[in-house]
């Protein structure tokens, strides 16, 4: 025989709440170790620390070993003369015409060394610039990672929030609705009262659906960010105080966006990059100058008699001047210096975003810890104004639709309360992030705050 579908849920949920609820700093782990988008930045990261190697790899000597074997058969001639041509050892002399089979092997061991070469030296400078670049990004994608954990782990604290706000009212209304009912059936209250019940009791079980669908969608959201679905989590612990940002005012932390924030110090890479790029292309009308060397074996054998073993071993300087190229270099310049001007422009647009996530991350710090204080009293307000109307219905001076509002607006206190709390801590965390400064070690104040 199966088991009731509520036995089996209640089972399940007794299970979860035995095996424990983990906390932030728990569920950050996870997502070090599981988050796709930060494992992306991480392989990003080890593949921009090779630029140096390879830029550098431009400067330094390049050795290489050539060679060949080949294979020669002269035909018999049939007058038996000889001809004059090269013997074998490379001297000149008469070859002997009753055929030959010659053979071959030829060994070249070659060096260059570049001594001037502009834009090598300016790519290997870029190359510079683009691990620093790779490095901002991924202390960037740590920040990202931060914040985008906390905000997933207090969404779903607060969708639990709001689904058990909704299911206390749906309870408080579904006794408001018998009480209702009863009060009709003995003639001390009309059908209207009923009516209002059912109406308040039909809504609130809405609501509880669309809270439970949201929750579920905080719940996946977390998983995409930790790749294994989400247990209980810690709650925020009774009557929390939640600090004010230091420093209280606004001016340092826009300063330190405008300076310290890590897209804004990728911006300032990217525009020293354009002009490092500027620089390596108009190299294209300088000259270039290497040393060569090279050391060359190569060994001749035939059916002639004789053998030849040449050696050659040369070392000297190779220049270059570019004369004409089609304008293409020309034409490289005038690209790379629109692009220096843009990255300029996108350096300036993102030093301004990230002064207004600044400043509106210290806004919603500050508001919201008003906008909690004030909730916090309005819950206190709404706790009494309850349980007057409470009483009133019981004596008479207070009808039904009365003790409805009054049960809705305590419980929608209390969701909102509890949502400008986490809202106070997210924005808090944004606000390091904006002026460069959040860090790991910023979760252990933040974890402290909750409890099991």
């Amino acid at each position: 025989m199966q088991k009731p579908l509520l036995a089996v849920l209640l089972a399940s949920a007794g299970f979860s709440l035995n095996a424990g609820a983990a906390d932030l700093i728990q569920v950050y782990q996870q997502a070090l170790a599981n988050d796709a988008t930060y494992a992306s930045a991480r392989a990003s990261l080890s593949a921009g620390r090779e630029r140096i190697t390879q830029g550098r790899a431009g400067l330094l000597p390049t050795v290489g070993l050539s060679g060949g074997i080949s294979k020669n058969d002269n035909e018999f001639d049939p007058w038996n003369l000889g001809q004059v041509g090269t013997l074998p050892n490379g001297q000149p002399g008469i070859i002997d015409s009753s055929g030959s089979n010659l053979r071959t092997n030829e060994y070249t061991l070659s060096l260059q060394q570049p001594l001037y070469r502009w834009d090598r030296w300016q790519t290997y400078q870029q190359s510079k610039l683009q691990q620093a670049i790779a490095e901002a990004q991924f202390a960037q994608a740590q920040q990202d990672l931060i914040t985008r954990v906390a905000t997933a782990y207090f969404d779903v604290l607060a969708a639990q929030d709001k689904l058990e706000s909704t299911r206390a009212q749906k309870e408080a209304t579904t006794e408001q609705l018998a009480s209702a009912k009863r009060n009709f059936e003995v003639g001390t209250q009309t059908i209207t009262d009923t009516h209002e019940a059912q109406a308040a009791y039909d809504l609130v079980l809405a609501q509880e659906f669309a809270a439970v669908n949201d929750l579920d969608n905080k719940r996946n959201t977390l998983q995409t960010i930790i790749g294994t679905p989400p247990g209980n989590l810690a709650a925020l612990k009774p009557g929390v105080t939640l600090a004010v940002p230091q420093p209280a005012s606004v001016d340092p932390w826009v300063s330190s966006a405008e300076n310290q924030n890590y897209g804004v110090t990728v911006g300032q890479l990217q525009v020293e990059f354009a002009m490092r790029d500027i620089s390596r292309n108009r190299a294209g009308h300088l000259p270039t100058v290497d040393l060569v060397a090279s050391s060359t074996r190569r060994d001749v054998n035939g059916r002639t008699g004789s053998s030849g073993d040449t050696r050659n071993n040369a070392i000297g300087v190779q220049w270059s001047v570019p004369i004409f190229s089609g304008f293409a270099v020309t034409s490289r310049v005038r690209e790379s210096i629109a692009l220096e001007d843009k990255a300029r422009n996108d350096l300036e647009a993102t030093r301004r975003n990230a002064a207004l996530q600044a400043r509106q991350s210290f806004l919603g710090v500050n508001s919201g810890l008003a906008q909690v204080k004030a909730l916090e009293a309005a819950e206190v307000s709404s706790q009494s104004a309850l349980e007057s109307n409470k009483l009133g219905y019981q004596v008479g001076v207070r009808i039904n639709i009365d003790v409805l509002n009054a049960q809705r607006q305590l419980y929608q206190t209390r969701t909102d309360l509890s949502r400008a709390r986490y809202d106070v801590i997210i924005n808090g965390l944004r606000l390091k992030a904006a002026a460069g400064s959040l860090r790991e070690a910023d979760l252990v104040p933040v974890n402290s705050l909750l409890g099991e």
